[in-house]
């Protein structure tokens, strides 16, 4: 109010100043007085009706500006009404208002928002002009995007108490935009110039603020960019900048999700909210990927209580204390178990009647199930058969296994075992009451295991990156949406169906690593360079998974398929199985194989597996094949 009082008081004296010529006479001590007690009563009234005196002036904005004009207009209405009712109820040898000027009056409505104005944009241009620069070199940085997110962020940049960053310019495709100048930063050129451009400027950084962009158009910027030894970030997504939750200056670094990642789920909430609300829900494998994934998407439709099964006690330790924290009116239940070990599984089962089952434990690597294939066959194939028959024997309604696009004409151990496993519980669900369905998807974005976190880990350490072979393909969903798909295709199932997840289009491995040691802000062969090794046991190069074609029916959602498959001899299954089992702890590669083959004769086995293995230790100990064949024979 006293600074507002301070401006009122200069916009006067100088009103009353210019119009006497820039002299001071007797309308200083007489005139200027007794109006300015006056003019400060009304302004200081209304401008505090308009919430003005709330105003921060370091960050004075257009409203602030807009909020001064009105609060102007409306005192010198008031002001003049004020002086024109002086004329008639003040005696003329008493009054001293009607010696004000009229001009005095029209012109302290332009001083008082040019006072105002000016004092707040001195005191905002000094905050943003007068940084703290943080330790070291600031980061130069190039804005991709022109637009509002692209102002606001430059905008907070310059308002930052500490500089952490030199915005050298802006990059926009919009040709009008080229030259132009947004708070005295130009717009430099468009996407197709980026690389040149950031070479030319000696840039470290580029903020794509294009909070709307799509997968492809994020790719485009980074694949415009390879090789320049650039670090990439991103500004947040415009619903968590609407909600209020984060600020644009809150930019993070662009990861191998936002060029993979795909378009938003489309689920019917209403079906798997009915499917799931006030029931009793158990998730095996509850600590791994994806069955934590489904801990988190199942507890938002607030289930009767959720049954955690899990043989890796920290994993499961970190998933309970995670539920517990987001979702504190949850009852959970959690409970170390080996699958393998059916009266426990039985007594977990007896203990909380489960409605629902999400049957997510398995083994999934590859390479380690074929040096291992006994435990392959008793945690995919036993474990699953002792989690569906506990289903049926305790009356769960609905049983839904995640299976793997592996299971698709298997090459390998895993991929053969997780094919009997649904077969398996396709012949349960001919004698049971309990709904067992399938569902199978291809590779998830940074699951335990897999190749993202690999990669992370190799670029990390300098190099190298090794990629098995140079046209290796796989498909990749994100976890959250293979967890919603699965929900949806659960709530779709009326048994003995195997749901097919629409993974979209394979992408190949090494232009996932090229893109990632770009993203790192790395260039490939100069800083880190991309090793071949040769595939290894039991994998393919090309995944089969399709939505489409002569074996695939639709559904009524698009991204979920679901597969034609052929019946299946349950006494064979049963009677080959047994035998698995009994020679499952001997190791017997290629006893095992020939059983397989019995169930599932797609599957084409790697007979010669230790030659393969011998093979493949050799090459990570750095040996050549010469050196490998030259070894004598044990």
């Amino acid at each position: 109010m006293l600074a507002h009082a301070a401006c009122f008081t200069v916009a006067l004296f100088l009103c009353f100043l210019v119009d006497s010529g820039m002299r001071i006479g007797e309308w200083f001590p007489r005139v200027f007085l007794a109006w300015l007690g006056v003019t400060l009563a009304v302004k200081l009234i209304v401008y505090g009706l308009l919430h003005q005196f709330q105003g921060w002036w370091r960050y004075a904005s257009v409203p602030d500006l807009l909020g001064i004009i009105k609060g102007s207009y409306i005192s010198t209405i008031i002001l003049f009404v004020i002086w024109w009712g002086s004329m008639w109820l003040i005696p003329s040898h008493m009054g001293i208002y009607e010696r004000v000027p009229q001009s005095v009056m029209l012109m302290d409505l332009a001083a008082t928002i040019i006072v105002l104005c000016g004092v707040r944009l001195a005191i905002r241009l000094y905050y943003e002009e007068t940084h703290t620069v943080a330790e070291g070199r600031l980061s130069r940085l190039l804005i991709v995007g022109a637009g509002n997110a692209g102002e606001v962020l430059l905008r907070e940049i310059q308002r930052m108490a500490t500089a952490n960053y030199e915005v050298i310019g802006f990059i926009d495709d919009d040709p009008r935009k080229l030259k132009a100048r947004i708070y005295g930063v130009s717009v430099l050129g468009s996407t197709e110039q980026i690389k040149e451009i950031a070479a030319e400027s000696n840039v470290d950084e580029i903020v794509i603020a294009m909070p709307s962009a799509t997968h492809q158009q994020i790719r485009r910027v980074i694949n415009l960019c390879q090789g320049a030894n650039l670090k990439f970030s991103t500004v947040p997504d415009l619903v968590a900048i609407a909600s209020g939750k984060v600020k644009v200056s809150q930019i993070r670094e662009v990861d191998i999700n936002d060029l993979l990642g795909r378009d938003p789920v489309t689920l019917d909430t209403d079906m798997i909210r009915n499917f799931l609300t006030g029931k009793v829900i158990l998730i095996t494998g509850a600590g791994g990927s994806i069955g934590s994934e489904m801990c988190r998407q199942i507890a938002q439709f607030e289930p009767k209580a959720l049954v955690l099964i899990e043989q890796a006690e920290n994993c499961l330790f970190d998933i309970d204390r995670e539920l517990a924290r987001r979702f504190s009116h949850l009852t959970i239940h959690k409970h170390i178990c080996d699958i393998t070990d059916r009266p426990r599984v039985n007594y977990i089962f007896a203990t909380y009647r489960p409605e629902v089952v999400i049957h997510a434990a398995a083994h999934k690597h590859v390479p380690l199930m074929e040096i291992d294939p006994g435990e392959a066959v008793k945690n995919n194939i036993l474990g699953t058969r002792n989690v569906a028959l506990a289903a049926d024997q305790y009356g769960v309604g609905h049983f839904v296994m995640i299976s793997t696009d592996k299971a698709v004409n298997p090459t390998s151990i895993m991929g053969s075992t997780k094919r009997i496993a649904e077969m398996s519980i396709q012949c349960l669900n001919e004698r049971s009451k309990t709904d067992f369905v399938t569902v199978r998807f291809g590779n998830v974005l940074g699951s335990n295991g897999s190749v993202i976190p690999i990669f992370k880990q190799q670029i990390a350490a300098g190099g190298p990156v090794t990629v098995t072979h140079p046209e290796m393909r796989r498909y990749f969903m994100t976890i959250p949406e293979a967890s919603q798909l699965v929900l949806q295709a659960a709530t779709m199932g009326h048994g003995g169906e195997i749901f097919v997840l629409d993974m979209g289009e394979p992408v190949k491995i090494v232009d996932l690593a090229r893109d990632m040691i770009t993203l790192s802000g790395f260039r490939v062969g100069e800083d880190i360079d991309i090793e071949f090794t040769g595939m290894r046991p039991g994998e393919k190069l090309f995944e089969e998974l399709s939505i489409r074609g002569e074996n695939m029916a639709p559904t009524r959602h698009p991204k979920i398929g679901i597969w034609k498959n052929i019946p299946t001899n349950e006494n064979l299954i049963n009677e080959t199985v047994e035998e698995l089992l009994r020679i499952a702890n001997c190791g017997d590669h290629k006893h095992i194989v020939q059983l397989i083959k019995k169930i599932v004769p797609e599957y084409v086995g790697d007979v010669d597996f230790m030659k393969l293995h011998t093979e493949h230790q050799a090459r990570c100990n750095g040996e050549t094949p010469a050196d490998i064949h030259a070894r004598p024979s044990a």
